[in-house]
C-alpha cells in the first residue's frame, strides 16, 4: 500500500490537462507507441470533436523510481469547464493529491481557483505545475509568482513542464512519489469502497469505479450495497488500465471497477459504500454531497410513443453523467415527457447531443429556466420548476430567484464593457481586486437567471476570449418576476412560457414574436401572435393568411360578380379560423432558443 499513489490533474479548460496525461501514459509505457492518439483518455467522439473533457477518465500506470522502487499510479484526468466542475469534485474525493496546472500563456484562471479550493477542502497534497513553457508566449516569472500568491508555495516547488513536448514529465514524477501521501487504510478492516463514478455496458450492465479505504475483497465475494441495501455477486473485479484489466484480489489504497450484472441504473448511486455482506463495515463512507442543477428543461420525444426509450436512454445516461437529473411531467403542446435538470447551458448541450448520438433520440427541448419559490398570500413556499406552476398573480404575495457569486478574471482594458454587461444582467459589483498589474479579478452577486442563456458567450465576444469566468449559488432573493406567456390565436403555448423580470419582459415578448413570425409556416388563415402578462398583451405580431384568387375567373362583367365571391371567401376564412389549429413545427421550438 506504501508504493500506491491517487492523484487528479484540475485545471481551467485549455490548459493541456489532457495532453500532459498523454505524456504521463506515454513515460509510464501505459500505451504503446503505436496506440497512441491525442487525447488519449477521452473515449467519447464528442470531447475529441470539441476538444474538452467531459467525464473524468481514471487509469492506473505503474512507474519505476529512480532508486528501482515499483510504484502504483492511479490517475483521473478531469474536466474543466465551470458545468462539469461536479466530475472534478467526485474525482477529488477518490485522491490524496493533485497536479495543479496553470497555463504559462494565460496565468491564473477563475475555474483554476475554484477547483483548487475543492482540492484543499478535502486535505489533497497540491503539486503546481506550470504548462506550455515551451511556447514563445510563456510568462514564466509573471504567473509563477501569481501561483506563489494564491497557494503560497515555494519557487522551486513549481514545476515547469510542457505537455507538447514532454519538458517536466520525469520531475512530476519524482513530485508525485515524494509529496503526494500514500493511502490511508487498514487492510485487515471490513471493507469500505466508495463508488466515485459508473458507466453503462450493454453486454455487462452498470459497471462501477471505486477506490477501496479500508479492506480488501475477492471476485467471486458477495457485495452489498450500503445506500440502496441490495446484494450482489462481484463476477469480475479489477483495475482500470487503458482496458480493463481483471484481478482476482483487490486491497486497501487501490482504484478499479467491479461488474455485478446489474442493470437497473437505479441500484447503484455514485457516492455510495461498498461492503461485504459476511463481514459488513459499520458505517458508510461520508462527505458526498448530491447535486443541485442550475438549470431546468423539458425534454420531450418527437413522436409520442417514444416516451419510453427516452426514459431508458435518460436512465443510461444518468449512470455516466450522475449530475444529470430527471422527472417526467406533461406538456398541453408537446405530450408527454421529462423536466430535467442540468449544471449548465453546455451541460444541456452536451446531453441533447449525447441522446441524438448515442441513443438515437431526437428531442424537443423548452425553453430553459431555473427554480424558483413563490410565496402566497396565505403564506405557503411552493417550488416553481416550471412557468406553469407558478399560482395566479391575485394569490401571489412575491416570488423568490436564486442568486449566484461570479468570480470573473480579466486584464484590466475590458473593466468597463464587462460592468455594462453585469449591470444589464441585474449584476451588482461587490469587489475588485488587482491580482497582479496586469489581470484584476471582479466578483459579482446577480441571478442565476440571467447568466442561463448567453451571458458566457457575451462575455467571451467582449473581451476577447481574455476573460475566465466561475460561479457559485449564494441564496434566494425576491425579485419582481412576472410569467410571461405566448398565444398564437388566443391559445397559450405552454412550452414557450416563461419567468422573466417586469422591466424586461416587453422586450423579450417581443423578440419571440419576431422570431415566431419569421419560422412559423403560413396559413389558409390569419395567425395572430400574441406575448402577454396576465390579461395584458404586450407584444403582437400577425402572419396574414394565404389567399387563393377568386376573382380570376370573372373578367368583364357586373363588380357585384366579384364581391359576391370575395364575400363567400371572407365567411370560408373565418370559420376556417374558428376551426383551424396552430400547430409549432420542431425546428421553431429549437430556434425560438437561440434568441440573441
Amino acid at each position: 500500500m506504501k508504493n500506491i499513489r491517487n492523484f487528479c490533474v484540475i485545471a481551467h479548460i485549455d490548459h493541456g490537462k489532457s495532453t500532459l496525461s498523454d505524456r504521463l501514459l506515454e513515460f509510464t509505457q501505459t500505451i504503446s507507441a503505436r496506440d497512441m492518439k491525442s487525447q488519449a483518455l477521452d473515449d467519447m467522439d464528442l470531447e475529441r470533436e470539441r476538444g474538452i473533457t467531459i467525464k473524468s477518465h481514471a487509469i492506473q500506470m505503474d512507474y519505476k523510481h529512480l532508486d528501482g522502487t515499483l510504484y502504483t499510479f492511479n490517475m483521473i484526468d478531469t474536466p474543466g469547464h465551470v458545468d462539469f466542475s461536479y466530475e472534478v469534485s467526485r474525482s477529488i474525493a477518490a485522491c490524496e493529491g493533485a497536479l495543479l496546472l496553470v497555463d504559462a500563456s494565460q496565468g491564473i484562471q477563475a475555474q483554476t481557483i475554484s477547483n483548487l479550493y475543492l482540492a484543499i477542502e478535502h486535505d489533497l497534497e497540491i503539486i503546481p505545475v506550470l504548462n506550455k513553457v515551451d511556447m514563445e508566449s510563456a510568462m514564466i516569472e509573471e504567473v509563477s509568482d501569481q501561483i506563489i500568491d494564491l497557494i503560497g508555495c515555494d519557487l522551486e516547488d513549481i514545476i515547469l513542464a510542457s505537455g507538447k513536448t514532454g519538458i517536466g514529465i520525469q520531475d512530476i514524477m519524482n513530485a508525485v512519489v515524494n509529496k503526494i501521501p500514500a493511502p490511508k487504510g487498514d487492510e485487515e478492516a471490513p471493507l469500505q469502497a466508495l463508488i466515485f463514478d459508473s458507466i453503462f455496458n450493454q453486454y455487462r450492465g452498470v459497471i462501477a469505479y471505486f477506490k477501496i479505504v479500508n479492506g480488501s475483497f475477492k471476485q467471486g465475494d458477495m457485495v452489498r450495497f450500503v445506500n440502496t441495501g441490495k446484494e450482489y455477486e462481484a463476477d469480475e473485479i479489477g483495475i482500470l488500465k487503458m482496458e480493463m484489466s481483471p484481478r482476482k484480489e483487490l486491497k486497501a489504497g487501490n482504484v478499479g471497477y467491479i461488474i455485478t450484472g446489474i442493470k437497473e441504473s437505479k441500484e447503484i448511486k455514485v457516492g455510495d459504500t461498498i461492503t461485504k455482506v459476511e463481514r459488513p463495515c459499520a458505517k458508510a463512507i461520508e462527505g458526498f454531497e448530491d447535486v443541485k442543477p442550475m438549470v431546468f428543461a423539458g425534454i420531450f420525444p418527437i413522436e409520442n410513443e417514444d416516451f419510453e426509450d427516452l426514459r431508458d436512454s435518460l436512465e443510461k445516461l444518468q449512470l455516466n453523467d450522475a449530475s444529470l437529473v430527471f422527472e417526467p411531467e406533461t406538456s398541453v403542446a408537446l405530450g408527454f415527457g421529462f423536466r430535467c435538470g442540468f449544471l449548465g447551458m453546455l451541460h444541456l448541450e452536451i446531453i441533447q447531443e449525447r441522446l441524438s448520438r448515442e441513443f438515437e433520440q431526437e428531442v424537443i427541448t423548452t425553453i430553459p429556466n431555473v427554480s424558483y419559490y413563490a410565496y402566497t398570500t396565505k403564506g405557503e413556499k411552493l417550488l416553481i420548476n416550471t412557468p406553469t406552476d407558478l399560482p395566479d398573480q391575485t394569490l401571489l404575495d412575491r416570488v423568490e430567484e436564486p442568486y449566484i457569486s461570479a468570480q470573473i478574471i480579466t486584464k484590466p482594458e475590458y473593466i468597463g464593457p464587462i460592468m455594462t454587461l453585469c449591470m444589464e444582467k441585474r449584476g451588482e459589483l461587490t469587489k475588485q481586486t488587482y491580482l497582479t498589474t496586469e489581470r484584476v479579478e471582479l466578483s459579482f452577486e446577480m441571478p442565476l437567471a440571467e447568466i442561463v442563456f448567453d451571458f458566457y458567450d457575451k462575455l467571451k465576444s467582449i473581451t476577447r476570449g481574455y476573460a475566465s469566468f466561475d460561479y457559485a449559488p449564494i441564496d434566494y432573493r425576491a425579485s419582481d418576476l412576472v410569467k410571461l406567456d405566448l398565444k398564437l390565436n388566443g391559445d397559450s403555448v405552454d412550452a414557450l412560457s416563461s419567468l422573466v423580470h417586469r422591466d424586461k419582459a416587453a422586450s423579450f415578448g417581443r423578440k419571440i414574436c419576431l422570431k415566431l413570425k419569421d419560422l412559423l409556416p403560413r396559413q389558409q388563415f390569419m395567425i395572430a401572435i400574441q406575448a402577454a402578462v396576465g390579461a395584458k398583451i404586450i407584444a403582437r405580431e400577425t402572419i396574414s393568411a394565404l389567399r387563393k384568387d377568386v376573382t380570376a375567373k370573372c373578367y368583364g362583367g357586373d363588380i357585384t360578380r366579384k364581391r359576391k365571391l370575395l364575400e363567400k371567401q371572407k365567411k370560408g376564412k373565418k370559420k376556417m379560423r374558428q376551426i383551424g389549429s396552430v400547430s409549432v413545427p420542431q425546428k421553431a421550438f429549437l430556434d425560438v432558443l437561440k434568441l440573441d
